[in-house]
């Protein structure tokens, strides 16, 4: 495939492959984009920021319906794209491409809805025969730049509210899976987005990504992945708003009156799909001492039960995970926490870039596993001996991403909901679920500002004041 840049396929001597992390095989190849590619997708996006301004929000609207038409008409082949460059098995695959789809149409109704708010000016000693009104204008040119885990609906979350807003996009898909990005590239141009309107680029984050972030002519970055890149992108960003949807280290509490089997098919779903390569996957699961045995009792066969293997078969419930060395730093991290005392109760074991399904018992909090960001398919399971512990438990960590409770208690679930510092907040689920009209986002490092479409086109525009003195 080729790069979409300023209007226009272009091709480049350099390519970059596009592997499938199963078995290597080479799906397809995109061009290395050149300092001179950034430049000229930045020219063309001023241009285009100035299309957009000008074009009715209804007539955005329009272009971004036809879009998600044609991704729903088209899931089972961007389905099948998406398992294929990134791992996550078909039936994920097929999953995020409807609700990729249904990403764009949420962010086409949100054309229609942008506006201000009458002032009551009156209501200030001299305010009074003034009237008072505010508009939100779009920020002209946003650099989306996306992780590979959710190569087609998480571009569809910065890109759809970009356009809706009235702006300019360039975009930088993860550098593994490119091919989902570029896909929606051609549906956009299909439903008629002016050309200028979206360059995609593909090739080195290092260099395309440090070079949008650091230009002028840019006024709104979105960025989804790690932590330290989202601080190495807010360092050259300088006065621009920043949208950072960074790391995370998702505990989940699990009182005495839980339900636990209930427990235990919610941390087999929110742990362990996609290979546990979810932000808000659950990595850690705090019991309290009363079912802690019970607990693992239920776990076990739940965890064992997961087979891995080809993401393509149908068999398969578990695929690979993106990098062999990805891999190894799961099975690395595992045997460090065994080294320092951790039980393994399931899995551990790894071949290429295949990691079992793993689960931890007896994990204290100086253990990598509990402190740090896993991004693999493991759970580590602690001991508190009440809630207060158990709180204190989970928020011992620099992320606050997503947390979970499993409780029949509504004041332990009031309590959760209060003194747990996480952005999203789950009471009898694990914390990894996410419905895409909801506002999403951390706090602590986990990040900056919200998504969901209603809430980014908010974070992709900016407000004037207009007063109109002596009315």
């Amino acid at each position: 495939m080729k790069m979409f840049v300023a209007g226009q396929w272009v091709d480049r001597a350099q390519r970059s492959e596009v592997r499938n992390p199963y078995d290597g095989t080479v799906i397809d190849t995109v061009p290395k984009a050149t300092p001179a590619d950034v430049e000229q997708a930045l020219a063309g996006a001023v241009e285009g920021a100035r299309l957009m301004r000008r074009m009715a929000g209804y007539e955005r609207y329009k272009i971004l319906n036809r879009a998600s038409r044609l991704m729903a008409e088209r899931q089972e082949k961007l389905g099948r794209l998406i398992s294929t460059e990134e791992g996550k098995i078909l039936s994920d695959g097929l999953f995020e491409a409807r609700r990729a789809a249904e990403t764009m149409e949420l962010s086409a109704e949100e054309a229609k809805r942008l506006g201000g708010e009458v002032l009551p000016l009156d209501g200030a000693s001299a305010g009074a025969g003034n009237l008072g009104f505010t508009l939100r204008i779009p920020c002209g040119v946003v650099v989306a730049i996306t992780p590979f885990n959710f190569p087609l609906n998480l571009v569809t979350h910065k890109v759809g509210p970009a356009l809706a807003a009235g702006n300019a996009v360039i975009l930088k898909p993860a550098s593994d899976t490119p091919l989902s990005a570029l896909a929606l590239i051609e549906i956009l141009l299909e439903s008629g987005l002016p050309p200028l309107a979206i360059s995609c680029l593909t090739g080195s984050g290092g260099l395309i990504g440090d070079a949008l972030a650091a230009d002028a002519r840019v006024r709104k970055i979105s960025f989804t992945g790690s932590r330290d890149v989202g601080v190495q992108i807010c360092q050259r960003a300088g006065l621009k708003r920043v949208t950072m949807e960074l790391g995370s280290n998702a505990p989940l509490i699990v009182m005495p009156d839980a339900d636990l089997n209930q427990v235990a098919e919610a941390t087999a779903v929110t742990g362990y799909v996609n290979a546990g390569q979810v932000c808000i996957s659950t990595q850690r699961v705090i019991a309290l001492d009363g079912i802690y045995g019970d607990l693992l009792d239920v776990l076990k066969p739940k965890v064992e039960a997961i087979h891995v293997g080809n993401q393509l078969d149908e068999k398969t419930q578990m695929g690979p995970m993106i990098r062999q060395s990805d891999a190894e730093r799961v099975e690395r991290w595992i045997g460090e926490a065994v080294d320092q005392g951790a039980r393994l109760v399931v899995g551990g074991g790894r071949q290429g870039t295949l990691h079992e399904a793993t689960l931890l018992a007896d994990v204290v909090p100086s253990m990598r596993v509990s402190y740090d960001e896993l991004f693999g398919p493991a759970v580590a399971v602690l001991r508190a001996g009440d809630i207060d512990e158990a709180i204190r438990l989970a928020n011992d960590s620099r992320y606050g991403l997503a947390a979970g409770i499993f409780t029949r208690d509504l004041a332990w679930a009031m309590r959760f909901a209060r003194e747990v510092e996480s952005g999203n907040l789950h009471i009898n689920w694990g914390p990894g679920w996410r419905a895409d009209l909801m506002p999403y986002g951390g706090l602590k490092e986990s990040g900056l500002g919200r998504e969901g479409p209603k809430y980014a086109v908010q974070e992709m525009t900016e407000m004037k004041t207009v007063i109109i003195h002596g009315v």
